[in-house]
């Protein structure tokens, strides 16, 4: 059986590549790719900007599969539900090997070793290691755990990054029912945090400059929407969210653009004693002016926040599955791409012109 993948070969020029497909090892699975969406972080990666991943490895990583082959002594997802060929799955994109420093003293996002096969090479046997392709294999130190029958492909190819990050996120974060968050950018992240933050009954503002992306956080119960077209600069972004906010600022502020100049203005975003939950900036050595004496003299906390304990992978799905009538998380993917135009794909999302694109291989 032969399989395809899509590869990084240069910053911003991907090809794809033909190998065979090998039977998973023990305690294995490998899937076949159902979709496959363009996270924020995979243009991070495409740019060249990811510290960890290598020219020549398969990109992507949020995706929803369907068993294709059990390994060995496979048997149950690891929420203990039994798995068998053709049931949809996600998986925990990272390892979590429960055995070096970052995960004995309990921090699983931060496994030493997660990234052990998703930045192979491609021609590395057994080749499948990112979601751009037609095969993916899961390892034995991967959470992997099946999808409700009830929750649509659509839904469900967004849990394995966006939405577990975001819950696990704002968990960091100690969000509580009754606070104003303020979320910088609607793309995928951005409704994902919207989508939590309104379920733990919070007051939530999103700032964007794209309409459509505007609508969708008002589709997704948005409270209020700053329009940076309107409201161009950072003084007039702050001064918006305090009128918004009576003169306080914001309790918790999410920043999730990707853009440094984002971080500094989510310091005067939020309130005295306020929290700024960053995920958007993963790419080392982009820097933006920054005030300490402002941080310090607000008192603001600053949680940074990668990847999540794999298990929240389950609370994604769970998630999911409570809120479907509510949330419109299947209208999260409004770009869909051949895996043949995977390129295409991430130039229109470089562009912005679609809020998260997905591959159909």
């Amino acid at each position: 059986m032969k399989g395809t993948v899509v590869v990084l070969v240069a910053p911003r020029h991907v090809e794809l590549r033909e190998y065979d497909v090998a039977p998973p090892e023990p305690g294995g699975i490998l899937l076949e790719i159902l979709r496959a969406n363009v996270c924020g972080s995979e243009l991070h990666i495409w740019r060249g900007h990811h510290p960890t991943v290598k020219m020549g490895s398969v990109l992507g990583h949020e995706m929803l599969g369907r068993v294709h082959t059990l390994g060995l002594g496979t048997e149950t997802d690891y929420a203990g539900r039994p798995l068998r060929p053709g049931d949809r799955v996600v998986c925990a994109y990272f390892l979590t090997c429960r055995k070096c420093r970052a995960c004995q003293a309990g921090r699983f996002n931060l496994c030493e070793n997660c990234y052990r096969f998703w930045s192979r090479p491609a021609e590395t046997p057994p080749h499948f290691h990112g979601a751009f392709g037609t095969h993916y294999f899961v390892h034995p130190d991967q959470y992997v755990y099946k999808v409700p029958d009830t929750v649509p492909d659509a839904s469900a190819a967004s849990a394995n990054c966006a939405l577990s990050e975001l819950l696990f996120g704002l968990d960091q974060a100690g969000l509580t029912a009754g606070e104003e968050v303020v979320v910088q950018g609607a793309g995928g992240l951005g409704l994902c945090a919207l989508a939590v933050a309104k379920a733990r009954g919070a007051r939530t503002i999103v700032i964007d400059a794209i309409p459509r992306r505007l609508d969708q956080a008002r589709r997704f119960g948005a409270d209020e929407v700053v329009d940076m077209r309107e409201d161009e600069t950072p003084e007039r972004r702050v001064a918006r969210v305090q009128q918004l906010t009576a003169g306080a600022g914001a309790d918790v502020v999410v920043e999730v653009t990707g853009v440094p100049a984002a971080f500094s203005e989510a310091v005067l975003l939020a309130r005295p004693g306020g929290r700024v939950l960053e995920l958007g900036n993963i790419s080392p050595g982009h820097t933006t002016p920054f005030d300490p004496g402002m941080l310090t003299r607000r008192s603001v906390q600053i949680l940074p926040a990668i990847r999540y304990h794999p298990w929240y992978l389950k609370r994604a799905l769970d998630f999911l599955e409570a809120t479907r009538a509510r949330f419109p998380f299947e209208t999260l993917l409004d770009g869909e791409y051949p895996l043949r135009d995977a390129g295409r794909a991430l130039e229109d999302s470089d562009q912005r012109k679609v809020t998260r694109a997905t591959l159909i291989p």
